[in-house]
């Protein structure tokens, strides 16, 4: 019994001097983030694997520009679209959580009271409540999936780029590294693939295209003539003046 004790107590220390020792490896490459651009992020390198294996020619593009290089226009379509309280937060909107949270239960539970079972196919969209840093969080060391250890790391890393990195640089990582399309990474990328111009040339009404497209960017990709992707626009262009930007 005792022996069985001390192996059980060794195999708990080996876990936690594990998980410290991840945990360690993700500030120290946010703290890098400071002065280096990241090569890459896990969701870009996932999707280039993807993309490699499919009978499709393969496409991809992705160039890194500074902030002064980001049109103004663009950074505040993406803050109104996506997080507006960015500037403002410690790295998580829990009202916003909990609305998705609602919103999310509310047509599951309308979806169970017509009989739908949960393996039938739904277009029902699923509403997210994660910010700017969030999402950045998850892209760059993360993969998709949903359970509640993925969600607590990307909490702790999210705790971890607001702690060790101003806000202007997190948002410049993030609209440099976003997907915008199949094989089409970062706002420069972007521009130059949907309207042939630079990021920093983007008017009001492409910045609000791009940042509408951002939470389901292949789709929309398909679709350049949605009704809600041009009515979409519309709304943030609108809101856009009142963006505070970090």
């Amino acid at each position: 019994m005792y022996r069985l004790k001390t192996i059980l107590i060794r195999l708990l220390l080996c876990l936690v001097g594990a998980l410290a020792l991840l945990q360690l490896y993700f500030v120290s490459q946010v703290l890098l983030m400071r002065f280096a651009d990241p090569e890459s992020t896990s969701f870009q390198r996932s999707e280039l694997l993807r993309l490699s294996l499919s009978a499709k020619p393969l496409r991809w593009s992705q160039h890194w520009v500074p902030s002064d290089k980001i049109s103004t226009q663009l950074k505040r379509a993406v803050i109104v679209s996506e997080d507006d309280l960015f500037a403002s937060h410690d790295g998580v909107q829990w009202g916003a959580i909990e609305r998705a949270w609602k919103k999310n239960q509310a047509s599951a539970d309308k979806r169970a009271s017509m009989g739908l079972i949960q393996n039938t196919p739904s277009h029902a969209k699923i509403v997210g409540g994660s910010t700017i840093t969030q999402q950045l969080a998850k892209n760059l060391f993360l993969s998709g999936e949903r359970t509640f250890l993925r969600k607590s790391q990307e909490f702790l890393i999210t705790v971890y780029l607001e702690t060790c990195l101003p806000k202007k640089r997190i948002l410049e990582i993030y609209l440099n590294s976003v997907e915008w399309g199949e094989g089409v990474f970062g706002a420069e990328a972007a521009a130059r693939h949907y309207f042939s111009t630079s990021a920093q040339s983007l008017s009001s009404a492409q910045a609000a295209r791009l940042a509408v497209m951002l939470p389901r960017p292949k789709y929309f990709e398909k679709l350049p003539a949605s009704p809600y992707l041009a009515t979409r626009a519309e709304l943030i262009v609108q809101r856009m003046p009142g963006a505070v930007l970090p």
